[in-house]
Formats: C-alpha cells, sequence, structure tokens
C-alpha cells in the first residue's frame, strides 16, 4: 500500500495526468469506448491540446463551459482539453430536464455549450437545445459548440501547433493554467429539494480523493493491468472520479460506456474488452448481472459499489462469480468519496473505513439513540456552493467541514454503517424511524425486488410510513408477519404497501425518491 501524500495534490487535473503519462508510459493504452480505437496516453494528450486550443479560442481564461456529452471518449478530451488551457468544465446532466438545466446555466452563468450534432439527435435532446438556446424571458442563452463543427476548423497549422506542445505539454499548459485550488470542474446536485446548487470541486480536490482511494485501497486492484469498465455518467462525481480520473491518474485503462441502463450491452462490453474492475450502483448491478449471458462478466474481479446501498440479493448474484464488492460512500461535495471497503478487509453492510486524511464527526439528532448526523473536513471537500438564487458567487464550506445530512454509525473498528438520509427518517411516536431500515426488511424478504419506504403526513400520527415496491406479490400482512418474526418493532411495519411497476430512477443510478414520493402521494387515495 501507499501512503496518502497532501502535496501530491498541488497540481492541475492535466499536470496530474502528463505526470502520470511519463510514469506508466506515454505509449500506455488508457481510454476506449464503444468506438474500439484505445487512445494511448499520447495520443489523448495531442487530442487535448487540439480541441482545448479550439475551445479557448471561443472562450475565455476561467470562464466555466458547458460540457454536454455522453460517457465516450470525446467527454474525456473535452474534459481535459478545457483544463489544459485554464477554462472550467460544468458538466451538465442532460438526464435532469429542460428546467433544471436552465437553472444550472443560469446559477454557474454559463455563456458556452459544448455538445455533439450526434448526441443530441440521438439522445433525442433537441428540444433541451432548442430551450437553452432561446430561455424563456429573464433566463440566460447559451451558445453551443458542436464537436463536428470544431473538429472541421482544425487546419494544418493547428495539428502543428498541437503537436509542439504535445512534445513540451508541461511548458504548454502552464502558460494557462489555473491554480490546484481554482475550480476545476462543476457538477450539480440532483435537484431533488428544489433547483439544483453548483458544487465547485479544484483540480486539489479531485486529484486529492484519487490519491486517497489509491492510498486506502492499494494493489494489487489499482495497479496498470487493470481494466476499468464505466458505465456511470461523468456529470455525476462517482463516475467522474472513480470511473474515469481513477484509472487515467492510475494507469489502469478506462473502458467508458455511453449508458447504464443498456443492461445486455454493457456485460457484452466487459467480455469484449477483457474489463476487471467495474463501477456502478445496485440498481444497475442487478440489471446486467440478470441480462449477462453466461461468460459476461466472468473477468470481472472486483466490483466498485457506490451512490445507493448495496442489496443482500445483489451480493448474491455476483457471489456467484466469485467477484468481490466493495461498497464505498460518498458526497458531490467530497469529489465524492468519503469511505469504502478494502479487498483485504471487506464487511457486508458497512461502506467501510473512512479514507486517509478526513476528519469527521457525529453530530447528535433528537430521537435518535445510536449514530449522529456525519460531518466530514478533509482536502477532497469541495471550495463550496454556488446558489441558484445567488449566480455567481461561491458560498465556501463553513470552516472546511461538510454536512453529509446523513445517519450513520461508525464502529470500534472504523467501519461506518449508513442508517440513511437524515429527511429519510420519519418521526412516530417520539422515535426516529429509518426508511433505509425499513428497505431493508422488505430486501431481506422479498429479495431481487426493489423497496421504497416513503413517510407521508398523517393526521391522527403526524406521519405514516408506506412502502413502494415493484414485487407484484407484496403483502403489508406478509411483511407484518415476518417483521414481528425477526423481532422487529411494529412501529416499523410500513402503513401500507404500494405496488407499482417501475420505480423510478435518476440518471446517476441512483433510485428517485422525490419521484417515488409523488407517486406514492397520487397514489394515496387508493390506500
Amino acid at each position: 500500500m501507499t501512503s496518502f501524500n497532501p502535496a501530491s495534490t498541488r497540481v492541475t487535473l492535466f499536470r496530474a495526468f502528463l505526470d502520470a503519462a511519463d510514469l506508466i508510459g506515454r505509449d500506455k493504452l488508457i481510454l476506449e469506448d464503444p468506438e474500439r480505437s484505445p487512445l494511448s496516453y499520447a495520443r489523448l494528450t495531442l487530442a487535448a491540446f487540439v480541441i482545448g486550443q479550439r475551445l479557448a479560442s471561443e472562450t475565455r481564461r476561467g470562464e466555466a463551459v458547458g460540457v454536454l456529452l455522453p460517457n465516450v471518449n470525446a467527454a474525456a478530451i473535452t474534459l481535459l482539453g478545457l483544463n489544459a488551457y485554464g477554462r472550467v468544465a460544468a458538466l451538465l446532466n442532460f438526464t435532469a430536464g429542460l428546467a433544471n438545466l436552465r437553472s444550472a446555466v443560469s446559477t454557474v452563468e454559463i455563456e458556452t455549450v459544448v455538445t455533439s450534432r450526434r448526441f443530441v439527435e440521438s439522445g433525442r435532446l433537441e428540444e433541451i437545445v432548442a430551450g437553452l438556446a432561446e430561455p424563456e424571458e429573464g433566463g440566460r442563452a447559451v451558445r453551443f459548440l458542436y464537436l463536428e463543427d470544431l473538429r472541421e476548423q482544425v487546419n494544418s497549422l493547428d495539428k502543428f501547433k498541437a503537436v509542439l506542445r504535445s512534445w513540451a505539454p508541461r511548458v504548454a499548459h502552464a502558460r494557462h493554467a489555473l491554480s490546484p485550488d481554482e475550480a476545476a470542474v462543476v457538477l450539480f446536485t440532483s435537484g431533488s429539494e428544489g433547483k439544483p446548487k453548483a458544487v465547485m470541486l479544484t483540480s486539489a480536490n479531485l486529484i486529492a480523493n484519487v490519491r486517497q482511494v489509491e492510498a486506502h485501497i492499494g494493489s494489487p486492484p489499482l495497479i496498470p493491468s487493470q481494466v476499468m469498465l464505466n458505465p456511470l455518467p461523468i456529470f455525476h462525481s462517482y463516475g467522474l472520479t472513480a470511473g474515469l480520473l481513477l484509472p487515467l491518474l492510475t494507469g489502469m485503462r478506462a473502458v467508458l460506456y455511453p449508458s447504464p441502463l443498456h443492461y445486455r450491452q454493457v456485460p457484452k462490453m466487459a467480455k469484449a474488452t477483457g474489463a476487471t474492475i467495474l463501477v456502478g450502483t445496485d440498481t444497475f448491478l442487478q440489471g446486467w448481472a440478470k441480462a449477462a449471458e453466461p461468460g459476461d462478466l466472468d473477468s470481472i474481479d472486483i466490483v466498485v459499489a457506490g451512490a445507493e446501498r448495496v442489496r443482500d440479493a445483489t451480493r448474491e448474484m455476483w457471489r456467484r462469480s466469485s467477484t468481490i464488492i466493495l461498497e464505498g460512500y460518498g458526497a458531490t461535495e467530497c469529489s465524492p468519496v468519503i469511505a469504502v471497503n478494502q479487498t483485504f478487509d471487506n464487511r457486508d453492510g458497512t461502506v467501510g473505513r473512512f479514507l486517509p486524511g478526513i476528519e469527521h464527526r457525529l453530530e447528535p439528532v433528537e430521537g435518535l439513540h445510536e449514530g449522529g448526523r456525519l460531518v466530514v473536513r478533509g482536502p477532497n471537500v469541495m471550495a463550496g456552493y454556488i446558489l441558484p438564487d445567488r449566480p455567481g458567487v461561491l458560498v465556501p464550506p463553513e470552516g472546511g467541514w461538510h454536512d453529509t445530512g446523513d445517519i450513520v454509525t461508525v464502529d470500534a473498528d472504523g467501519f461506518v454503517r449508513i442508517q440513511g438520509r437524515a429527511r429519510r427518517f420519519a418521526k412516530i411516536g417520539g422515535e426516529m424511524v429509518s426508511l433505509a431500515a425499513i428497505e431493508t426488511l422488505a430486501s431481506a424478504l422479498w429479495p431481487g425486488a426493489t423497496h421504497v419506504a416513503v413517510s407521508l403526513p398523517d393526521p391522527r400520527k403526524g406521519e405514516q410510513i408506506v412502502l413502494v415496491t415493484d414485487r407484484p406479490e407484496a403483502d403489508r400482512g406478509e411483511l407484518l408477519a415476518y417483521a414481528q418474526a425477526q423481532h422487529y418493532p411494529e412501529l416499523w411495519v410500513p402503513r401500507a404497501v404500494l405496488v407499482t411497476g417501475a420505480i423510478p430512477v435518476l440518471g446517476s443510478g441512483k433510485i428517485d425518491f422525490a419521484g417515488t414520493l409523488e407517486m406514492a402521494k397520487r397514489l394515496r387515495p387508493m390506500l
């Protein structure tokens, strides 16, 4: 294992990428997507300079440039190209809807968005592009730059300059680079509690998180011979850091796939590329395992799971092939990884220990007898929020501490167990009842299905718990009997069980709790 060295974070993302190229070898194939034309460090550096200089001619140093691209090589090239020339990549969630994207553009004061005509057409995003280009009254209009046009504009002189810069990349980058403590990337929260907040992450934040994970996980997992398959979008911090930056900066080949919802194609991509590490969420891991044909996932040694709790049924699916599941935990504001299990010390039901360099404290919660609200500080914690009602104004975390909003316990060995979001507790009879715990109870009785507990107003008790599930035969009486047999308090048993055809899922792979709550409210008259 290596130790975490804070001094290693004092460079830009592009400089850290160049350092990795020199260490691993510039001819090492490092990036691939479904086009199956792998890029070496050298070719990726050249491509970043080519696209970066075109974007630099259209934008200002330090400007936040929107990136509306799928999870393919072009997205990585654009990200590196912007960083190479001192621009900030604002990664836009193309699944968020026009209203949220308008809010994001306004919040960060984005004037220019980079996208692709091929992607806009295949993703059916014409209405979103038109809506951002011609906003509502008082909104911000953006200009779209299409990669196809930028490539056509590249002439022989541009190519020659890019080649020269790739021969002395540090010198070329130094002329434009922002400091490690200035913004490198802007991501956006889901907007489930209102308009999305912009999260500003510096180069130092992102590199720190990569180095923290590298030191925590250790070898042999993170070595250049590994191949990491990442079907998660880079507009989500998990897909960005764990699925792209981690392999690029440690020498593992990164294989990008544009959609985690392609349940049959992702396993086939794993087989075709010989992927050994796969990043995903519980929802997607179940979908991929169910859709895979024999042999598709045989090369996968390690699955890194985050963004939502891993169910026992998911673990069982993957253990049949002797794959190790490393469950972790994070937050966009923390770049994102806060804790993760290790291959040599992996405990089911926990998210592992805190990464090196992270301080934490647990704030007490009224009505809760165990654990507390997790607050963290470390080099990976964001520079700050930009809020929708204060566009362009950075609001740093007070004292460097970030309130995760999660209720956790930490055992004597340092293993973290997530009890649930603070807002995902219901107060019934003066007791705080974890909605996540109820979901765990339902999953133990009905494995293989998806269950979401929600809290609805109750005129007598203040709140009532309802379970929304996609299991057709789910029955409250059966759940009550099982809870009693397992010695769970009756208080934990949902007032009603609502069966639906599908549970809403966000583009990041997380359960859409806000959408599920709205579904429960619509179905409530049927209770």
